[in-house]
């Protein structure tokens, strides 16, 4: 019986012994394990390839030479030196500009680098790079049109713009407008105009004098309607991945790569 106790007594003290051990380092932290899900940089850094969702419809932002069959223009050039500044390769995918949101949800993209404005998200559960650029909407009409100045002068008109862009948003809150006629791409609302079938078109600044340069029988009038934040976008929840990107264009800002790519596309 007396060996017995001394078995208990000893069984006993070892098992407080061992769940001390067990339990010890949580006991005295009273902290749970963190875990971070979020791999948005890792894997891009891992792969060696920044995918990148644009549309290539947007001079001077983002289109297809004519010649060459090369994507050019101020988004592609700035995607290429983000892309270097991380230290990856970079990947382009031309999509339907409606589109570009869904495929960046379902993973077919790793980033929107469009000229896509904050307001474009149209409230998407999605995350934005800081500003890059700030552009512009303005009233284009046809060069030989004297009765359309300002804003004021497009009630009764028929006003051209494109679908899912931020313009269209600008243009949906217009008062007293006869008609909006709205467009998959903004060459076929210009060549509208340039036909009379529409009065105007809304449309970025950079975009409008882009048009003007190929096209002189345009012309833009008034001081422009509103001016767009434009940002690049990822998916929800890539904070890693937008905190990466966010620094590699601080750089290139810093180290006046940026300037020099809005010298090349962007200035007036």
């Amino acid at each position: 019986m007396q060996r017995l106790k001394k078995l208990f007594v000893v069984f006993l003290l070892g098992s407080m012994v061992f769940l001390v051990g067990c339990g010890g380092s949580r006991a005295v932290t009273g902290e749970k394990p963190v875990q971070n899900t979020d791999d948005s940089w890792t894997k891009i850094k891992n792969k060696g390839e920044l995918v990148v969702g644009f549309c290539a419809a947007y001079p001077p932002f983002e289109s297809r030479d004519e010649k060459t069959k090369e994507f050019v223009g101020f988004d592609v050039d700035l995607a290429r030196a983000l892309a270097a500044e991380m230290g990856v390769k970079v990947r382009f995918i031309d999509a339907e500009w409606q589109g570009l949101l869904g495929g960046l949800q379902k993973g077919d993209y790793d980033i929107l680098i469009t000229c896509m404005s904050k307001s474009e998200t149209r409230g998407q559960n999605v995350n934005m790079s800081d500003v890059y650029y700030r552009l512009g909407d303005v009233i284009v009409v046809r060069k030989d049109d004297n009765n359309i100045r300002r804003q004021n002068d497009l009630q009764g008109k028929i006003v051209g713009v494109q679908l899912g862009s931020g313009s269209e948003q600008l243009v949906d809150k217009m008062q007293g407008l006869k008609e909006t006629k709205k467009y998959n791409y903004n060459p076929e609302a210009f060549l509208d105009l340039k036909n009379g079938r529409i009065d105007a078109v809304i449309v970025g600044y950079a975009y409008a004098v882009n048009q003007i340069k190929q096209d002189p029988s345009y012309k833009v009038v008034g001081k422009p309607l509103a001016e767009a934040e434009i940002v690049m976008v990822m998916r929800k929840g890539a904070d890693s991945l937008t905190q990466k990107v966010n620094e590699a264009l601080a750089n290139l800002k810093a180290n006046g790569e940026y300037d020099r790519l809005i010298n090349k596309w962007l200035a007036i």
